[in-house]
């Protein structure tokens, strides 16, 4: 046989007499049963309250009102904007007008800023695709500076305007869309089209996974298991309530520090992220430095929690571990650590127990933790009245908070590299998500009560009540001046959960006599788990908590690599002297099941 005549085998014509492969052909009949499987698949889609997907349309009203007054009363300015934004693009087109007048199948000197989403070199050599980036981040930044200079909005509404504007800025960038993606485009052509066939059967696969919801796929699920290869520090479950299992580690040395240590983590997600690998475990870590360690693991709750608020947390979740593991090791004290929102919850706990008289803690670490919420960081574009309105609804009707809405959110404040980025890979290249243990923990979300989420958004975060002093709690006033205890706060420089600030603020108006603040390099995840041996993230300190943040951090002190040893010798300065190690399940509290427990395990509570 011929070349020519294997060629008339594998081609075919279409209607209108284009040229098309077999292969071609049939990925476009994929293409379309896909497309039905599509629709079929966002039909199962539930109604959610519009509060929930963005912001209400009085945020545009006000802002369009505001630009509108700017015209009005400064028209100079707004024309110098226009004028200049005009000017680039105009010149823009010229220029590479005139590279192709010349014969010059090529892009015009591009001096644009470097923007990761455009690493394809034919977004700087090709005159087409460079063309639509230029002309894409000129616009970019021409709405930037008309939010900026926006007049007459209340600061949290210039906030939340300057948010979603580059939602919508960053949802339109051309490589989101295949006709703009030359990357895209070219695998498309050389796969002849298998490329969009593996694509669509993600989206169509996540969709249908999620209940007609779009929830990128981050991870390979199918590449981890928690308690296999995430998650499995040597220990033991030996004690479990409705709220949680309390997990006591291993110990790797023969004596241990007297004073056992507690980490409540944060129940928004599921502990492993302390535990994902033994070379950036902070749980091995700690065990390996001579402490006697438990976790807390908290229940994924179903909609039988939805009367389940702070005050269970505190009086089920940290009372209940603090008294078991005094009884496990025979102390009268133990040290405590809270993550993000376990550490404003701890914080809770420890002015109850001050209120009490209760000496239980000898010191506290918190880890990006805010206790003062008058400045909301980033995440205050999401804790207006229309979104906790919204959530109220929500959990009124389910009795949970959905771990889709909290996964969503957190994603959505940094959707280029949460959101749009996997997209592309895996719905336009129809790549397979990579095998990353960090992001596959990103993607196993919890439901969180409906009475806690409230109390949460609208007592703490909206009316700052602790911080105020006024924040109630089973009839008695509690304040952010009842927390005396030996405190060390390690914050994030980069945090768009917890600003480093805010954090500060928090701290500082702690009673404690002795006060320690760790600023770490990186943000909310990657500034915690920073273990010494990668000698990747540095640290600041500064011993003058008297300061305002910016003039705390303007005078401290740079250290290279991970803050975990300084911690390390701090926490064991709180610890006691040395007694022999301590093995789960030899203190009249057996052994359950092994680290890391069945509630970790479970997506709701049963």
């Amino acid at each position: 046989m011929t070349t020519n005549q294997n060629d008339s085998d594998e081609k075919s014509s279409d209607s209108n007499g284009n040229v098309t492969s077999e292969r071609l052909s049939e990925n476009l009949a994929k293409v379309e049963a896909l497309s039905a499987r599509l629709v079929a698949a966002l039909s199962k889609k539930r109604k959610i309250d519009p509060n929930l997907q963005g912001p209400s349309s009085d945020l545009f009203m006000k802002a369009a009102a505001a630009y509108m007054a700017e015209m009005v009363n400064n028209p100079s300015k707004m024309v110098e904007h226009q004028v200049a934004y005009w000017g680039k693009s105009l010149k823009h087109y010229v220029d590479a007008q005139h590279t192709l007048s010349e014969g010059k199948i090529e892009a015009p000197k591009d001096s644009g800023p470097t923007d990761r989403r455009f690493a394809d070199p034919a977004w700087d050599t090709h005159p087409y695709f460079n063309y639509i980036k230029q002309q894409y981040l000129m616009g970019s930044d021409a709405v930037s500076q008309a939010v900026a200079d926006l007049d007459g909005l209340d600061p949290s509404d210039k906030k939340r305007v300057d948010y979603f504007s580059r939602q919508i800025v960053d949802m339109f960038s051309p490589n989101n869309f295949l006709g703009t993606n030359p990357t895209a485009l070219a695998k498309a052509a050389e796969t002849e089209g298998q490329s969009l066939v593996d694509g669509l059967e993600n989206l169509v696969r996540d969709i249908e996974a999620n209940d007609g919801e779009l929830l990128v796929t981050l991870a390979d699920k199918k590449a981890f298991k928690v308690g296999e290869n995430l998650g499995t520090s040597k220990g033991s479950v030996v004690f479990r309530n409705r709220m949680f299992e309390l997990v006591q580690y291993a110990p790797q040395t023969e004596t241990v520090y007297k004073t056992p240590l507690i980490i409540f983590p944060p129940w928004i997600n599921k502990f492993y992220i302390l535990d994902l690998k033994t070379q950036n475990s902070l749980i091995n870590w700690i065990t390996e430095q001579g402490f006697t360690l438990f976790v807390v693991s908290w229940v994924n709750p179903n909609a039988s929690y939805k009367d389940v608020g702070l005050a269970d947390y505190v009086n089920e979740g940290y009372l209940e571990a603090i008294a078991t593991v005094k009884k496990i090791t025979k102390e009268k004290s133990v040290n405590v650590v809270g993550y993000c929102i376990a550490g404003t919850t701890l914080s809770l706990t420890l002015s109850k127990m001050k209120k009490a008289g209760d000496k239980s803690i000898k010191s506290a670490t918190f880890f990006t933790t805010l206790t003062d919420f008058s400045d909301q960081g980033e995440v205050g574009v999401f804790l207006d009245e229309g979104f906790v309105g919204g959530i109220e609804r929500e959990v009124a009707e389910t009795g949970v908070l959905d771990s889709l809405f909290m996964s969503k959110t957190f994603s959505y404040l940094r959707s280029n590299d949460l959101i749009y980025a996997p997209a592309i890979r895996n719905y336009m290249m129809g790549e397979a998500p990579p095998a990353f243990d960090l992001l596959y923990w990103n993607g196993d979300g919890t439901n969180l009560p409906g009475q806690m989420t409230v109390e949460y958004l609208r007592n703490l975060c909206q009316e700052n009540h602790f911080a105020r002093g006024i924040y109630e709690m089973e009839g008695e006033v509690l304040s952010i001046k009842d927390v005396d205890v030996p405190v060390c706060a390690i914050a994030c420089e980069t945090d768009h959960i917890a600003a480093w600030t805010s954090s500060y603020r928090g701290v500082s108006q702690f009673k404690s006599k002795s006060k320690t603040f760790i600023l770490s390099e990186s943000g909310h995840i990657a500034g915690i788990v920073n273990p010494p041996s990668k000698k990747k993230y540095g640290h600041y300190t500064n011993e003058d908590m008297t300061l305002t943040a910016d003039a705390w951090k303007e005078g401290a002190e740079f250290h290279e690599g991970s803050w975990w040893e300084r911690w390390g010798k701090w926490l064991s300065e709180h610890s006691g002297g040395q007694v022999p190690a301590r093995i789960p399940g030899d203190s009249g509290y057996p052994e359950l099941c092994p680290a890391p427990g069945t509630y970790v395990l479970a997506p709701i509570s049963d």
